[in-house]
């Protein structure tokens, strides 16, 4: 079974800096597309990073540069390094793996780590 275990997560003051990790296991990680999605209550989950099996990369227009995506395929490992953090990045931040099947999409998510960043 697949399972996508996030952490990393934690408080910080504006201005500070986070690395959240995904530990993938259950998946064939390199032939899977990978991104971080995150969501408050108040908000649906958006889109904040995603990262080809070629290791291309998208970012959200409100990382403005903070943030950077990456994978260490021989660790079946996921990161989100985050600097230059705002009270505004306050979410749960999620692990997303996707692959294209014969019949669709094949997708899955990680639990979730919180970040609370503190004016």
């Amino acid at each position: 079974q697949v399972q996508l275990v996030e952490s990393g997560g934690g408080l910080v003051q504006a201005g500070g800096s986070l690395r959240l990790s995904c530990a993938a296991s259950g998946v064939t990680f390199s032939l899977n597309a990978m991104g971080w999605y995150r969501q408050t209550p108040g908000k649906q989950r958006e889109l904040v990073a995603t990262i080809t099996p070629i290791s291309s990369t998208n970012y959200a227009d409100f990382v403005k540069g903070r943030f950077t995506i990456s994978r260490d395929n021989a660790k079946n490992t996921l990161y989100l390094q985050m600097n230059g953090l705002k009270p505004e990045d306050t979410a749960v931040y999620y692990c997303n793996a996707r692959r294209i099947t014969t019949w669709g999409i094949d997708e899955n998510w990680g639990q979730g780590t919180q970040v609370t960043v503190s004016p």
